[in-house]
């Protein structure tokens, strides 16, 4: 087995698995569209010899893993985008949450820090594309172009009702 190829079959595969920043397995997609498309490309290079059941395994593990170590990405730079939104508001966490489930932006919730709130969460989303660049997830290239667009996605962030990374609204800033 050419071993460039089984690089470029886990490479789609795990493509095919990351969408937009969320990562999903094959196996927890089953029923989906995704995942189904996956389990199928992976059983029919399996029937073909083209990869062994080993391998297609070995794939669907490593997309596992890139799920798992995605959402703790996620989960990890969520926290700190809340730690930031509480730290400079000087509210809870709950309180904030009960705030916005009762229809309140960020913006009317940070009164008159909402200047100093969008400056630190564009701060810190600037820092977790840096981390990305650091780690080699992101090139300096695609760390500019998101950086290009942070004080916008942050704005809309505060002013609209949902912020990113809470549950029903925007996807947060993944780098």
């Amino acid at each position: 087995m050419n071993k460039k190829l089984v690089a470029a079959i886990a490479t789609a595969a795990i493509a095919l698995t990351v969408s937009g920043g969320a990562v999903a397995s094959a196996d927890d997609q089953m029923g989906r569209k995704g995942g189904e498309k996956i389990t199928s490309l992976l059983s029919t290079l399996v029937a073909n010899g083209t990869i062994t059941q080993s391998q297609a395994d070995a794939i669907t593990k490593a997309a596992q893993a890139a799920r798992v170590a995605g959402k703790a990405k996620f989960d990890k730079d969520r926290a700190a985008l809340d730690s930031i939104i509480t730290s400079t508001l000087g509210i809870s966490l709950d309180t904030l949450k009960t705030r916005m489930k009762a229809g309140e932006t960020l913006s009317a919730i940070a009164g008159d820090k909402k200047d100093a709130l969008i400056n630190a969460l564009i701060a810190e989303i600037n820092k977790q594309i840096d981390a990305a660049v650091s780690a080699g997830k992101l090139t300096a290239a695609q760390a500019t172009a998101q950086k290009a667009k942070t004080t916008e996605r942050v704005n809309d962030m505060v002013n609209k009702l949902k912020p990113m990374g809470h549950k029903g609204g925007k996807a947060a800033a993944r780098a």
